[in-house]
């Protein structure tokens, strides 16, 4: 069994408090909600007991007095900027997070595109959205934000982007990822709220850094292993160290900026600021949540190496470029960590090295942890890929199954690769994991042995896994759906090109 290191309740309830008795200095507060919104994977992982649905739990303590409002830069549209926990667009991921969201019953404000400046596929997103209801707030881009403030805070600036209107006390500001323009809506709200006489206000909610945890705490490192591409260097907040004499940690982007962003809410608000510190700013508690420090340490070292893997992929993919993977090499460095420090990876190579003499590309293999530290491993054949099989066997392992046992009949599977072969003309006929699930989850209907393994299934969430080569797009969901954190080596499985 996972052992715990985060108790979700006891940060739950502090938390919620704690935005309350911010929420009390003002009218209305703008809170900009940075992270993860819905599925906060990366909490989960580097805070064993962390809900990665806790956030929207904490919104719904607070569903009465809060509306969301979701930014989207027009840029991100117009080059299908892509969530990769989700594999989808940001464009997309607006859609299911409205969804998401309404599921919790929160009510959704608005999408407010920002940078808008009538680019083509941002005007038919527009387009979308409106015409299933959504309403939708344009902002164009100010020259020289956020450092001409006296031009950002005018009618030229602030003035000529739209007025949003709310109507709850908390308007949380979220996005799905990060340069989205949450932080330029709240401002713009602020300036517009200011010349209608209302007290608002601003505040920042981050999960990490973690405020109040040491600068070199693993938890906090993970965070910069998971920003490797954007630079995001963690750093004792000087402003808080020199006003209150603690020791506070932020970010490099939160510490540069603040004394513009300090001066824009001054000149806004015509009054000096009652935040001292870019710290001061969060409403961070997550701290209060952490039961076993140990635990947590050594789940975000974990998560750093899973951030290693990722980066060389996307370098690999040409989606990074080499800086990043300068970058989190450093990390792993600092942290004393080597690849093989993932305990699924040396068995993932080893089974491949028993292949390799076979074939010039590379041995597809999959090895993957039970909770049990059981090793199971599983290769790409002609019949099924190598995440198909992994599964296979371990559901079989966790049910005491004999491997000779077929759980599947190969007559069945069989006529879905001549479906895939013959009529759907596709190149590559071995099953994937969603093909292979779906036929056990038939097989299970009338076959004892194979309802059995189904069962199995729901075990495999928070197990670890490692394939010797990159996985296609739907493998790798696929196993994500099931809660499986995989990671790859980045290499290909073939010389072939086109590789989805």
């Amino acid at each position: 069994m996972r052992e715990i290191g985060f108790d979700s309740e006891k940060y739950l309830t502090e938390q919620s408090q704690y935005i309350l008795e911010r929420v009390n200095q003002y009218d209305k507060l703008y809170l900009e909600f940075g992270g993860k919104l819905v599925d906060d994977k990366h909490a989960k992982r580097v805070l064993p007991g962390f809900q990665e649905d806790i956030k929207v739990k904490l919104l719904q303590k607070l569903k009465d007095q809060a509306e969301i409002l979701i930014c989207l830069y027009a840029g991100d549209i117009e080059r299908n900027k892509i969530r990769g926990d989700y594999g989808i667009t940001y464009d997309m991921d607006i859609l299911r997070l409205i969804d998401e969201l309404r599921g919790y019953g929160l009510l959704i404000n608005s999408v407010v595109i920002t940078r808008y400046n009538n680019q083509p596929a941002t005007k038919v997103f527009i387009n979308k959205l409106e015409r299933r209801n959504i309403k939708v707030y344009k902002h164009e881009a100010i020259e020289n934000y956020p450092l001409n403030v006296e031009k950002i805070v005018s009618s030229e600036g602030f003035g000529k982007n739209d007025y949003i209107e709310t109507e709850k006390p908390i308007v949380i500001v979220t996005a799905p990822g990060p340069g989205s323009g949450k932080l330029a809506t709240c401002l713009n709200q602020l300036y517009h709220e200011s010349k209608k006489g209302h007290a608002a206000g601003y505040s920042k909610f981050e999960t990490f850094p973690v405020w109040n945890v040491p600068l070199k705490h693993p938890l906090n490192i993970a965070y910069e292993a998971a920003t490797a591409d954007l630079g995001d260097v963690n750093m004792i907040d000087s402003f808080h160290l020199d006003y209150y004499g603690d020791m506070a940690v932020n970010y490099n982007r939160d510490i540069e900026t603040f004394p513009v962003i300090k001066r824009i809410i001054e000149k806004i608000t015509d009054q000096e600021s009652v935040y001292k510190s870019p710290t001061d700013m969060g409403v961070n508690r997550i701290e209060a949540g952490i039961i076993n420090d140990e635990v947590v340490q050594e789940a975000s070292r974990q998560e750093i190496i899973r951030r290693y893997f990722q980066t060389e992929g996307d370098f690999k993919k040409g989606l990074v470029n080499e800086e990043a993977v300068n970058r989190i090499s450093l990390i792993m460095e600092e942290v004393g960590l080597k690849p093989e420090d993932r305990s699924v990876v040396a068995p993932a190579h080893e089974y491949a090295e028993k292949f390799e003499s076979q074939t010039k590309d590379p041995v597809a293999v999959i090895a993957l942890e039970l909770p049990s530290k059981e090793i199971i491993t599983g290769r790409t054949t002609s019949l099924m890929e190598a995440p198909a099989s992994v599964i296979l066997n371990a559901v079989k392992s966790l049910a005491n199954i004999d491997d000779d046992i077929h759980l599947l009949s190969p007559i069945t599977l069989e006529t879905i690769q001549k479906l895939k072969k013959n009529e759907m003309h596709m190149k590559e006929h071995s099953l994937d994991v969603s093909e292979v699930l779906i036929a056990l989850a038939i097989s299970a209907v009338t076959n004892p042995t194979a309802q059995r393994a189904y069962e199995k299934l729901v075990e495999l969430e928070d197990a670890q896994a490692h394939s010797t080569v990159l996985l296609s797009k739907a493998n790798e969901q696929a196993l994500r759906k099931l809660g499986i954190d995989i990671t790859s080596t980045a290499a290909y499985p073939s010389e072939q090109l086109y590789y989805q």
